[in-house]
């Protein structure tokens, strides 16, 4: 809901890191790989209840994920296996780390696995309609070009949201599986406002 006013305001911060970062040691398929291996590292500390921990590298792990496009852009990279993968890890990330809250929560404050279950479901729903739009998309030639290598339609739940809550699990893991009941209806909602606007920007 708020991706496209954030990232008018950290594009130039997050072009000067990229800049700091511009070695030939460091590329944006590295800086994406370290994202996603710092998540699953986030994931697994979420699992076993270090949730300070967790909630440090997921932050880390998001700044990463922040910072391989503007990188590629920087390098004049074009979108293709660099952009497969970011989204792919994004996934993963995701994911995983939504698992590692269920059993951390579940071990730690017998929190039931039911209210997570419903959030990856709603990834799923969520994450096929995008998908979806932005390959039919592309071999329409309607597709929507804001920099990042997907056509991606708005909805009430997009990244910064997806970043915020997931945080907020690790900072309040003895509510989480509240938190969890609360987000997945709001990513459910999302996914059926893509639904309809894919549907509509298609026909």
């Amino acid at each position: 809901m708020i991706d496209s006013f954030l990232r008018r305001h950290l594009e130039d911060p997050l072009d000067r890191c990229a800049r700091a970062l511009d070695r030939p040691a460091i590329t944006p398929d590295r800086i994406t790989a370290a994202g996603l291996v710092l998540g699953l590292g986030s994931a697994l500390a979420a699992g076993l209840q270090f949730w300070v921990l967790a909630l440090a590298l997921w932050i880390v792990s998001r700044i990463a994920d922040g910072l391989d496009g503007p990188l590629a852009r920087r390098r004049a990279t074009t979108a293709g296996a660099g952009g497969f993968f970011d989204i792919t890890a994004d996934f993963v990330v995701y994911g995983t780390t939504v698992v590692g809250v269920a059993v951390g929560a579940s071990a730690g404050y017998d929190a039931p696995w039911w209210p997570f279950l419903l959030v990856l479901l709603a990834y799923y729903i969520n994450g096929t309609a995008f998908l979806a739009f932005s390959s039919i998309a592309e071999r329409t030639g309607r597709t929507i070009d804001d920099g990042r290598s997907l056509s991606f339609l708005g909805g009430l739940a997009e990244g910064a949201e997806t970043i915020a809550v997931h945080s907020l699990w690790l900072l309040l893991p003895g509510a989480s599986w509240q938190i969890a009941v609360v987000w997945a209806a709001v990513v459910a909602i999302s996914s059926g406002q893509r639904i309809i606007a894919g549907y509509r920007a298609l026909s």
